[in-house]
């Protein structure tokens, strides 16, 4: 074999090992570029779900918050299942979710359907209440880990009307409303007030007037249990009539029951205390809140717990935005 045959043959595989090399190094770039650009894909789903979580976080913290109604504590205004945006920036933000609030030059008035933290509600922990409420404003009111041994939503925060203001003194009279405000010397009806303003919200109302001497028996006959006394038996009879009441009222029951105690024990001043509340009324002091249900007789709101502080307020409902047939502002 002459050698410019053998130098032919070298070239000739040498190129082919070129070849063959560069090829090889052609396709795991290509390889390495595919799976960086797949990885770039999933980074960049993972950023902008990330991004996407952030603003709704942001949002409802600070701007406007999802919210689902879960209870008929507000009918006619709002009811079960309804979906609402609260404008959470009108009386000052929290900082975090549960922690501190800033200041707003704007306090709640009067007639405003307020969110506010539950004055009854049991905390598990800072952690796990932050966690609850990242869940429950990531989806949109869809999830809330916070339930109870039946299942059901543990109501960490309630959404009621304000109805008093500090300074105001209020009693009740057979489930209906009466207020003195400050400075004045009279009293007046809750319904001739709001009347009188031009508000159009309608308070609902399930126990009738004449089913009051009915709950009034209940109480009389448990301060003759209290007393250890023979129940009368016409009071016994009228008190067994319960079955058509759609509701209870508790302090119609209350007053009823300590009415009683007075009368059988003049000289108990603790009776004496009670009544004089239920006749004066109970005060609002400065820097609260009382908020009542629309739906008085099936609202747990101020009347048992008190007025709340008005750095517990946390917004102010503005709308409905699900279902679309009731799509819409609410007063």
């Amino acid at each position: 074999m002459s050698q410019n045959t053998r130098n032919a043959d070298f070239f000739d595989r040498l190129q082919s090992i070129t070849e063959a090399y560069l090829t090889r190094r052609n396709r795991i770039r290509r390889i390495k570029k595919e799976k960086q650009r797949a990885k770039n894909q999933a980074l960049d789903w993972i950023e902008a779900f990330l991004w996407a979580a952030g603003m709704v976080l942001l949002a409802n913290q600070y701007l406007i918050q999802a919210y689902q109604i879960p209870s008929g504590s507000m009918i006619d205004t709002l009811l079960i299942g309804d979906h609402i945006f609260v404008n959470k920036i009108i009386y000052g933000p929290e900082l975090l979710p549960g922690v501190g609030k800033l200041p707003s030059p704007i306090h709640p008035k009067r007639n405003d359907i307020i969110i506010f933290e539950n004055p009854s509600y049991i905390s598990k922990g800072t952690v796990f209440d932050i966690a609850q409420r990242v869940i429950y404003m990531l989806t949109i009111t869809l999830v809330d880990i916070d339930r109870d041994e039946a299942g059901d939503p543990r109501p960490h925060f309630l959404i009621k009307r304000a109805v008093g203001k500090g300074g105001d003194h209020f009693v009740m009279e057979r489930g209906e409303m009466k207020v003195r405000f400050a400075g004045e010397d009279h009293w007046i009806n809750e319904r001739d007030y709001a009347a009188a303003r031009g508000w159009k919200h309608h308070i609902s109302r399930l126990i009738q007037m004449e089913q009051y001497p009915v709950l009034e028996a209940v109480g009389q006959v448990t301060a003759y249990q209290n007393l250890g006394l023979a129940i009368p038996e016409r009071l016994r009879n009228v008190a067994a009539q319960t079955g058509g009441i759609r509701a209870d009222d508790h302090l119609a029951r209350e007053k009823a029951r300590l009415e009683t105690l007075r009368g059988a024990l003049p000289h108990d001043r603790r009776y004496a205390a009670l009544m004089a509340r239920q006749h004066l009324g109970w005060y609002i002091n400065e820097g609260r809140i009382l908020p009542l249900g629309d739906n008085r007789d099936n609202s747990r709101d101020g009347r048992y717990f008190g007025p709340v502080r008005e750095s517990k307020v946390l917004g102010k409902g503005m709308m409905i935005h699900w279902p679309l047939n009731r799509f819409g502002s609410f007063r």
